[in-house]
């Protein structure tokens, strides 16, 4: 799942090739990528791109108002916003010239098609792997009709975000960290994987409650939190979109890399299965030498 480093190097990439050039059509292919009907996705051919910005995850690109207020239905004259959650099998796929033929619903991965305006007409494939279809777009006046928008808690690297904001979120939490990093109404734009990765870097185990940390283990882990998504948006600037998902896995130390020796540390990175992902740590590291109980395994071997 692209998470906040990968969605703000998104961010970026869209903006350099979106920013002034004009919507030549907006194809849907997957009934179920749709969020929004009014205005409906055709309200954004012939608007050019004004800016790129990012909500947590979300990529919100940005339209001026139609030209002599042509098309789209009554309201949609004004400013309008794509609005893409990517999810957790949903990617972008950049094109330099896309096909002349309109692409056919079937049982690919292509979801959506952006083409912009000029020959060979560039444009964008939004395209989402497996059976869950959980690939989002809104097309919206403004950006906080999105309910996963409205309800988004603070932006991790934002100014504004400091060490007191961060013991004030978790103050009186009887929660897990590692859930709470991951809930966006608390934190927003970090996911499993970096969840996993800052955890590592404040030696804390994911299963600690957030009311017991702690004044200098708040300090840690806020630390590890900036120091670590700071460190992912720096790898991943410049880096095209077809390149994000490798270089993401590179990056990352203990997610994803369970059976492999800690870069700490040397010992072995252990994993926790849940019904639909898991979680890696390093005992050594995190837990005082002692493994957490995979509760999934154990209720098979029952």
């Amino acid at each position: 799942m692209p998470e906040l480093p990968e969605v703000e190097a998104l961010r970026g990439f869209l903006a350099e090739r979106l920013t002034g050039r004009t919507v030549r059509r907006v194809l849907p292919v997957a009934v179920s990528v749709l969020k929004t009907y009014d205005p409906p996705p055709d309200a954004l051919e012939g608007r050019a791109f004004t800016g790129v910005t990012r909500h947590g995850k979300f990529l919100d690109l940005e339209t001026a108002p139609a030209e002599g207020g042509a098309g789209g239905g009554p309201g949609a004259d004004g400013a309008l916003h794509l609005v893409v959650h990517l999810a957790r099998a949903g990617w972008l796929r950049w094109q330099d010239a896309l096909p002349a033929a309109p692409p056919r619903p079937g049982k690919g991965p292509l979801a959506l098609r952006l083409a912009l305006a000029g020959e060979p007409a560039e444009g964008f494939d939004l395209t989402e792997a497996g059976t869950q279809k959980r690939l989002a777009v809104h097309v919206v006046r403004e950006p906080g009709e999105v309910p996963g928008i409205a309800r988004l808690g603070p932006d991790p690297l934002s100014p504004a975000f400091d060490r007191a904001a961060l013991a004030a979120l978790l103050a009186g939490q009887r929660h897990q960290i590692k859930g709470l990093l991951r809930d966006q109404s608390v934190v927003s734009g970090i996911g499993n994987a970096y969840s996993d990765e800052i955890l590592h870097a404040a030696r804390m185990s994911p299963f600690r409650l957030a009311a017991d940390l702690s004044d200098a283990e708040t300090t840690t882990l806020f630390t590890a939190l900036r120091e670590v998504l700071a460190s992912a948006v720096e790898r991943a600037r410049g880096v095209s979109a077809a390149e994000l998902k490798a270089g993401k896995r590179l990056g990352l130390r203990v997610h994803g890399r369970a059976g492999e020796p800690c870069p700490v540390c040397g010992d072995t990175v252990r994993s926790v299965s849940f019904r639909d992902s898991s979680l890696e740590y390093c005992p050594t590291c995190q837990t005082g030498g002692k493994p957490l109980a995979d509760r999934r395994l154990s209720r098979l071997l029952k």
